[in-house]
């Protein structure tokens, strides 16, 4: 086999790669975020909102990397849950703002052991994690 021939082969493929990890990663998420009614992408949104929440409606898409059009749906789901709430922002009417309520800032209480008892059942240690999420961002840096 030639070098051109090992460009065609899936398993050598980063894009690939990625994609499962990513998809196996989230597979591990489940269970946990079942206990918590929410899916991986609605986790995500309460991670950001965890770290500072009351942030325009676009701002949290930026962050994200979704669009309106999935951004929007999630967050209805999220309102209907009472773990969120979208108000007008009162400086620029244009804006919507996202806030936790009550219960959304309860429920990080509650997750905020599940980055770290993934990360044990992966058996990768933290420094090599570390490594790893710093090369990703810069791998997501240049293909942006």
């Amino acid at each position: 086999m030639n070098i051109e021939d090992e460009d065609l082969i899936l398993e050598r493929q980063l894009s690939f790669i990625l994609y499962v990890c990513s998809k196996e990663t989230i597979r591990r998420y489940q269970p946990y975020l079942e206990q918590l009614n929410i899916t991986y992408t609605q986790y995500l949104v309460l991670l950001v909102l965890w770290n500072g929440d009351n942030i325009p409606v676009n701002e949290l898409g930026k962050r994200l990397y979704l669009d309106s059009g999935t951004l929007t749906p999630m967050l209805k789901k999220l309102e209907m849950k009472n773990l969120i709430k979208r108000i007008r922002d009162t400086i620029d009417g244009r804006n919507v703002l996202v806030q936790l309520t009550d219960e959304g800032r309860e429920m990080r209480e509650q997750a905020k052991d599940i980055p770290k008892t993934i990360l044990d059942e992966t058996g990768i240690p933290i420094d090599e994690a570390t490594e790893m999420i710093d090369k990703l961002n810069r791998i997501l840096q240049k293909v942006k």
